[in-house]
């Protein structure tokens, strides 16, 4: 498998955990170091991502749907970029439901043969 279709690959795994719900596999798509970026809010890293999972989960956890389209992939030796278009649909446990979309950029960093999300800058509103 190429560098590319790895990365693919990778936001499949990160979707279908997300929906799942499944913390443990999102956090193993990711370097220690990661940050992540959202207009308006203060840089998240690895432990706050983690705990704000942490937080969402249990039996009134709202669930999570999704799909992402990737718009552009560069590779640079341990490095790569992913451009891409994100739609995220949360539904409460009362039903309500929340939409936010918008384009992300990632960083990838590739580390024991794997490639890990380092950064994320994501621009998605609520629609």
């Amino acid at each position: 498998m190429n560098d590319e279709q790895q990365i693919r690959q990778l936001v499949d795994v990160w979707m279908t955990a997300s929906k799942r719900g499944d913390i443990h596999t999102v956090l193993s798509l990711m370097t220690d170091d990661a940050l992540f970026m959202m207009a308006g809010q203060p840089v998240m890293n690895k432990q706050q991502f983690a705990a704000a999972m942490q937080a969402q989960s249990g039996h009134a956890a709202p669930s999570v749907d999704g799909e992402s389209n990737i718009l552009e992939i560069q590779v640079t030796g341990e490095w790569a970029y992913m451009r891409s278009s994100l739609r995220v649909i949360i539904t409460m446990p009362d039903g309500h439901t929340i939409t936010r979309a918008g384009h992300t950029l990632s960083i990838l960093r590739k580390q024991d043969d794997r490639w890990l999300l380092a950064r994320d800058a994501n621009m998605l509103t609520t629609i």
